[in-house]
């Protein structure tokens, strides 16, 4: 309970810097942050120590309503993020708009541009330890991500997905009420159940 009481507290003084924050929710300080007034927080949302949150430019993050984020988490944005309401993220996870550049082979990759691309994690979204949310990745709404997977590209809602890189192992058949194996390409799997 006094944990709590001392994130409640370290989120007030955050209100103080950040875009938006809706109470109650609880923030333990950030081990890095860049630009928190470009970030907007819900109501009920959890962040557990260790955090690292960057915004760059244009950039802006939103976490919506009843999200839970484990500890050790990093985020970077360029451009607009949003992580959707009832989300969970486990700890080590690192989500990103942002690619670097690396063309020009006799310049540092830090000295050469960004590529921006857009990123998003839909509703009740869970993402498992360690994994890597990259640019241009779009999880549709009740996505389950297999712990230390590299996720990349468009992932259709109600999908199960694992691996490095990420492919869809199960989707949820709505006319038969459960979750079924599938091929990597999300089509179903005949099995003898």
């Amino acid at each position: 309970m006094l944990f709590k009481i001392k994130w409640l507290l370290s989120a007030l003084f955050l209100s103080l810097f950040l875009k938006k924050i809706r109470f109650p929710t609880y923030f333990s300080f950030p081990i890095f942050f860049m630009g928190l007034n470009k970030v907007s927080i819900g109501k009920r949302v959890r962040i557990f120590p260790g955090s690292r949150i960057e915004v760059h430019g244009d950039g802006e993050i939103i976490i919506e309503d009843n999200v839970a984020i484990g500890q050790s988490f990093h985020i970077t944005s360029a451009s607009k993020l949003v992580i959707g309401q009832g989300t969970v993220i486990s700890a080590r996870v690192f989500v990103t708009n942002i690619d670097h550049e690396y063309g020009e082979i006799d310049t540092p990759i830090l000295e050469q541009g960004l590529k921006i691309f857009e990123t998003s994690i839909g509703k009740n979204c869970f993402i498992g330890m360690g994994a890597a949310i990259q640019a241009g990745t779009k999880l549709g709404d009740n996505v389950v991500v297999g712990a230390n997977s590299v996720v990349r590209g468009d992932i259709p809602s109600y999908s199960v997905i694992a691996g490095a890189p990420a492919r869809i192992i199960k989707r949820y058949d709505k006319l038969r009420g459960v979750w079924r194996r599938t091929d990597a390409y999300g089509v179903y799997i005949e099995d003898n159940a």
